[in-house]
């Protein structure tokens, strides 16, 4: 980790997506863990900050956690507080199609426009506690995170699932750009591993 007395790097992480998709809920669950499913949707834009350690970079980041407003009567005034974002996280209700079709065709151009170019990108899914209600398949979601390079992550902010994870990844890939390769190539290689001491047991076998 940083010294003592060191300062600890800023992370502008701003949320996108149709209002009543659950921004202000996952904020408010990361921040605090808290939740209110009662919560009042967001006039304008607010953040709050939070201190995140990475333990597998052995670094600590300043999240400025922003939440924009989904109303289209806001919409021309949201774009000037996620214009200089180091992070965007993208998010659609999993029982709405037409939230992820808005992230889709409006707000994924909108971040195009007016963010730049490096934008470390997450796409979330939110509300998959209503499984039963799913109106946009994960792999369908999945498919259009590759697309556009973005990190992909289920969540609830009322269950608490996927939370920290959307936000530790999000962070990870700002400190390191190739920090999932990386842990892509430690995975291939234990399994490469876990391949060639099966084989081997099995030749021991054959011996016997």
């Amino acid at each position: 980790m940083e010294g003592q007395g060191s300062k600890v790097p800023g992370c502008k992480v701003v949320l996108l997506g149709d209002s009543g998709v659950g921004k202000t809920c996952i904020i408010t669950r990361f921040v605090s863990s808290s939740f209110d499913a009662n919560m009042t949707s967001t006039n304008g834009a607010s953040y709050c900050t939070k201190l995140v350690k990475y333990e597998q970079l052995g670094k600590n980041l300043l999240l400025d956690v922003w939440d924009t407003a989904g109303q289209e009567k806001y919409r021309s005034l949201t774009k000037f507080f996620y214009k200089d974002a180091a992070a965007v996280i993208l998010v659609y209700d999993i029982t709405r199609e037409d939230s992820f079709e808005n992230m889709k065709n409006y707000w994924y151009n909108q971040l195009l426009e007016n963010c730049d170019k490096n934008v470390v990108l997450g796409v979330v899914g939110n509300k998959c506690d209503l499984f039963e209600e799913e109106k946009v398949t994960e792999a369908d979601a999945r498919e259009f995170a590759d697309k556009i390079g973005a990190i992909f992550e289920l969540t609830s902010a009322q269950n608490n699932t996927g939370i920290t994870e959307i936000f530790q990844e999000v962070g990870n890939k700002y400190l390191d750009p190739n920090f999932q390769q990386k842990i892509k190539q430690v995975e291939k290689e234990k399994n490469e591993e876990g391949k060639e001491s099966k084989i081997g047991r099995a030749s021991c076998r054959e011996r016997v």
